[in-house]
């Protein structure tokens, strides 16, 4: 039997029990339920409490204690930067990405009237949109996804969220929402793909959860944190990235934005090693698209 650690939302119980499928029949899979800083402060934006890891690290720090050999989280969640990451743990495993896009619940994006509010709790989210509407107005949204959704009707015209969220809860808005293009609205990095921790030096759940990698969605999700880990643990300007195959290798996507939208750079590169495309991303964007000036 093995044991995952695993945040208490409906989504990520889902999520857990996907992968504990994914493991087949003959490998029986008991959930440890960690409650995480981000679910106990949900009246918190998460810049407030931290930003980076509120989501992860006390279910990290259940596999790294002993209480559970592997944890299953978003990969947007995961900190990229090495120095936010916990020694001792490493992603054994990317299950198949899901629906990467962001989608509005509610209306659409043209459809919305001048001066429409739009709940979100993601400054990516807010500030490429503004670019795009800049008429619109904005007020944060924290909680499960039920929550966010019902604050629709209730003083707010549309939210906006992970559709990969509503398609794996099988909510009925999934039918009526208005998916953004990855052109109209860059994800966030690992957005729609779950990532498995396990200890570094246990063999054996290494061994199962690699069975279970699927390497186009691994080597995407990891040139995207390359691109976010070379921008630097400090950076809190809204990010953004997404990487697809292209032939024998990837196109990488990223947007780094001024808090304010007012700025929102994008740039693209080719290249067959993710890791290195994610690096060569980062110093295109700092140096090329003058994203520098705005981290400085």
């Amino acid at each position: 039997m093995l044991r995952a650690a695993t945040r208490g939302s409906a989504l990520a119980r889902w999520q857990t029990d996907h992968v504990a499928a994914l493991l087949g029949e003959d490998v029986e899979v008991d959930v440890v339920v960690v409650i995480t800083e981000g679910d106990r402060r949900t009246d918190v934006p998460i810049e407030a409490i931290g930003g980076r890891g509120v989501f992860v690290k006390e279910v990290q720090a259940a596999v790294l204690d002993g209480r559970a050999d592997f944890a299953v989280h978003s990969a947007k969640d995961l900190p990229s930067a090495p120095e936010l990451q916990p020694d001792g743990l490493v992603i054994a495993c990317v299950a198949e990405r899901g629906d990467a896009r962001d989608a509005i619940v509610g209306s659409t994006l043209e459809a919305m009237a001048v001066g429409a509010l739009v709940a979100t709790g993601s400054v990516r989210r807010r500030v490429q949109l503004a670019n795009l509407r800049p008429d619109l107005s904005f007020t944060g949204l924290r909680g499960n996804i039920d929550t966010r959704l019902a604050k629709v009707g209730d003083g707010v015209d549309a939210v906006v969220v992970a559709a990969a969220a509503l398609e794996r809860l099988a909510r009925p808005e999934r039918a009526t929402a208005h998916l953004l293009g990855i052109d109209m609205l860059l994800p966030q990095v690992g957005q729609g793909a779950l990532a498995v921790e396990c200890r570094a030096d246990d063999e054996a759940v290494l061994g199962a959860l690699a069975a279970i990698d699927h390497a186009p969605s691994r080597r995407a999700v990891e040139a995207e944190r390359a691109f976010l880990a070379e921008l630097g643990g400090g950076c809190d300007l809204p990010v953004g990235a997404f990487a697809e195959a292209d032939g024998d290798g990837l196109v990488l996507r990223g947007l780094i934005a001024s808090h304010d939208g007012r700025i929102v750079l994008r740039e693209s590169v080719r290249g067959a090693e993710p890791a290195e495309l994610g690096r060569r991303l980062a110093e295109a964007m700092l140096a090329g698209a003058g994203a520098r000036s705005l981290l400085g």
